[in-house]
């Protein structure tokens, strides 16, 4: 691990940044390839009953995965901060869902309760992978200064799905297309498939390195983990609410906001199918251009951030997220729609990453993992409110189109939230704590 600097960390310097971005580079595998295309498409086709019973049960596997990061990432960050322990924390966590991850591979579906084996191990290696991003973010305010922010955060998020697209791009040709797969795999009982779990950890593993050896830490010592301290810390940042009421007001807007992006998430390949006719290779072609546009975004965005700030920025792509999600509901070709789709994606990359680098500004020194859980939990407690809305209006009027189109509220409400807050101000009460 990198050495413990005597003084203060030194921002900006770009081995340290490229080394903290390469982290996003290296966990993107894992929810490209096994929480969205490759190995939960497997669950549901192989080791479940049936397509509908696989993902009723997917669904709820996800569910209490955002359920237990959104109960625990508040407690693991303040944990971390009052450790002085971030690194080994976020050391622990990808440990643990690379492990988990790389022992999908062994588990066939044609033994007893492979369903349920499965289900438990994506859990344990999503609810990892999750709180991971908990201490890896509460770097951001170390190794970037204010005024780089934006364009670091960018880096990372725009890194995070040139990676998972390329993952997915080695295991397609690799593992899942050929007749022959790389390494004489077998392809009995879907070994090849479930073999795609093993390159995603040896691909989070091995990308992951850079971080835990070029990006310092503010101070390294045992690891003393005491609750009743880190209960008093949550407890005590709750009551001091005043103090933190910008950081409060912005972590309200993203849980709405962000329900919003959940939803696109969810069933952008489902309305894509349903509505549009589109197959499943087109699906998959359309969620490739998706995900290198919102790269591309995050990327470019990255620099208006630090000119403009983030608000500014994030209200700049809620407006557009909903100008984009009407122009879908209202597509009558699919050549409209795909235009709407790369207008999606374009935006949904700078909002994550300029609501990441937004929070790093506002941020004390002190607490910074522990606000980052709060972040994580923001993202994480309401997230099944705009499925569920987009699926009781499509069911009650018959229209795929009519359920999209409540996703526009909840960026407009969220908008509405994150106008109240004062960014400037933020910035200020992050210095004086």
């Amino acid at each position: 691990m990198a050495a413990v600097p005597a003084g203060p960390i030194p921002r900006d310097v770009p081995r340290v940044i490229w080394s903290w971005a390469c982290y996003d580079w290296a966990n993107s595998a894992f929810g490209t390839l096994v929480g969205t295309f490759i190995y939960s498409t497997y669950f549901t086709q192989a080791i479940a009953p049936d397509e509908v019973t696989g993902t009723a049960w997917w669904s709820r596997a996800v569910a209490m995965s955002g359920i237990l990061t959104a109960m625990i990432s508040p407690f693991l960050g303040a944990a971390a901060d009052a450790a002085g322990a971030q690194k080994r924390f976020l050391a622990i966590t990808t440990l643990v869902s690379i492990c988990a991850t790389a022992l999908l591979t062994f588990v066939p579906p044609n033994i007893a309760g492979a369903a349920f084996i499965a289900l438990g191990l994506y859990i344990v290696a999503d609810v990892a992978f999750e709180t991971g991003y908990v201490f890896y973010n509460a770097f951001l305010p170390t190794i970037a200064s204010t005024a780089r922010t934006g364009r670091v955060s960018g880096y990372g998020w725009g890194l995070g799905y040139a990676g998972g697209l390329a993952c997915m791009g080695v295991a397609l040709v690799g593992f899942v297309q050929p007749e022959v797969p790389w390494f004489g795999l077998s392809t009995e009982n879907g070994f090849n498939i479930r073999a795609t779990n093993l390159l995603v950890s040896l691909w989070f593993l091995v990308f992951s390195i850079p971080l835990f050896l070029f990006v310092p830490e503010r101070r390294l010592g045992p690891i003393r983990v005491d609750v009743r301290a880190t209960c008093r810390s949550i407890g005590a940042t709750i009551r001091d609410v005043g103090r933190y009421r910008h950081i409060a007001r912005f972590l309200l807007a993203r849980l709405v906001f962000n329900d919003g992006l959940v939803t696109v998430f969810a069933f952008g390949g489902i309305y894509a199918a349903g509505t549009f006719g589109m197959t499943l290779s087109e699906v998959i072609a359309f969620g490739f251009a998706l995900n290198i546009a919102s790269g591309i975004g995050a990327f470019a965005f990255g620099f208006l951030d630090d000119r403009i700030g983030g608000k500014k920025t994030i209200m700049l792509t809620l407006v557009a997220l909903s100008a984009a999600t009407l122009l879908a509901v209202w597509a009558p070709t699919r050549g409209w729609f795909w235009a709407a789709g790369i207008l999606i994606g374009i935006f949904v990359g700078p909002n994550q990453s300029a609501s990441r680098s937004l929070l790093s500004r506002f941020v004390p020194e002190r607490k910074q993992a522990e606000f980052f859980g709060f972040f994580a939990l923001s993202g994480k407690v309401t997230s099944f409110m705009g499925p569920i809305l987009l699926g009781t209006v499509t069911v009650a009027t018959g229209s795929q189109r009519a359920g999209v189109a409540t996703v526009v509220m909840f960026f407009v409400v969220g908008g509405a939230l994150l106008a109240t807050v004062d960014e400037q101000r933020g910035i200020e009460a992050a210095r004086e704590s």
